[in-house]
């Protein structure tokens, strides 16, 4: 059989867990800017909800001034946004944290990225207006379930400042890929926040909530928080902003290779601002060379990056990786430690053997 003809092999999602579905991108062969839907990172807290779409309306109430359904048609119509973004799980990298946390032991691949186009939900609320109290905007998705901390049946639901909220940038989305969002990632409509991890572009929207007080749903005020002491609350406070941070996506981690010469590649991201630099040390950090970007700087989106490696000698080595962003912020030697185990972006670390 010639290499022509050989059958292609293509990477799979990493499973997790069945039910909720929980699955990982491989992240180390997502080559470029986009994550196809059917290697894109899967992460639920319930099973996937039923509904009939066709019927499918978004209501908007609470402290407005005129509550307003919207049916599927009428967002389809207004002006619409497209924006690449990153979407990285907050639990990225939790299996990393030493000591070890509870929670989905997500390895690096808890992270995505791709093309959403919708509405700013701006525009939608222009169509209800605000009342002067109006403190918080609620999601609530279609997906619900038992908790482990409870009996008791919670829909996914999160809340947005109000600022947040009417950040043009902020949109119901309805395309992933200039396709409609698959069903398992929240097909037909989903929130799309970009900037922030992921928990907070609620899935399958069933309706907008407008309140005067902090939202105090489960996963608001007892998940998606970061618990910095291990035996208190004391110093908790909300995650929202993604934190500067870099992955090597080749080699691989503990690979075996001939000497010659790499091209070390992989991936840096930020919250805020966009990747200013991506450096490499082979030194534990005592000295660093800076690596080539090799896609252009876009807000909200990752950039890849590559550095060529004369791997000459034999041994082995530890192979570091440190992204800076425009805002100044800095990959850490450590992670922030906390008790549920999120926003883990200290700097990426692989072993790698010349034979």
């Amino acid at each position: 059989m010639s290499n022509s003809q050989q059958p292609e092999v293509k990477p799979y999602l990493i499973t997790k867990t069945l039910v909720p579905e929980n699955q990982e991108t491989p992240i180390h062969f997502i080559n470029g800017d986009f994550v196809s839907k059917r290697l894109f990172y899967r992460r639920n807290h319930f099973p996937y909800p039923n509904f009939a779409s066709s019927f499918y309306f978004l209501p908007i109430e609470g402290l407005v001034h005129n509550p307003k359904v919207f049916s599927l048609q009428e967002i389809y119509s207004l002006p619409s946004k497209t924006i690449k973004v990153v979407l990285e799980c907050s639990g990225d990298k939790r299996e990393l944290f030493k000591p070890k946390v509870y929670g989905e032991q997500w390895g690096k691949g808890a992270i995505s990225q791709g093309i959403w186009k919708g509405v700013p939900l701006r525009s939608l609320l222009e169509y209800t207006g605000l009342l002067d109290t109006a403190k918080e905007i609620v999601f609530e998705g279609h997906d619900y379930g038992e908790r482990p901390d409870s009996n008791q049946l919670f829909s996914f639901s999160r809340s947005l400042p109000i600022e947040k909220a009417l950040d043009p940038d902020t949109i119901i989305a309805y395309e992933y890929n200039n396709h409609p969002i698959p069903f398992k990632h929240g097909f037909p409509l989903r929130l799309i926040i970009p900037g922030w991890y992921a928990m907070a572009s609620v899935k399958w929207v069933k309706k907008i909530i407008v309140i005067d007080k902090e939202f105090k749903g489960p996963f608001q005020a007892v998940d998606y928080v970061y618990y910095p002491n291990k035996e208190n609350d004391s110093g908790k406070f909300p995650v929202t902003t993604i934190n500067v941070n870099s992955t090597i996506k080749y080699p691989l981690n503990r690979q075996l290779l001939p000497s010659g010469v790499y091209d070390i590649n992989g991936i840096a991201w930020t919250g805020k601002g966009h990747i200013a630099k991506v450096e490499i040390s082979f030194n534990g950090g005592q000295t660093w060379d800076t690596c080539q970007l090799t896609s252009s700087s876009e807000k909200y989106a990752w950039v890849c990056w590559i550095y060529k490696w004369e791997a000459l000698k034999k041994g082995e080595y530890t192979i570091l990786s440190k992204a800076t962003d425009s805002k100044g912020h800095v990959q850490p030697l450590e992670p922030m430690w906390n008790r549920k185990g999120y926003g883990y972006n200290a700097l990426d670390s692989i072993k790698v053997k010349i034979e």
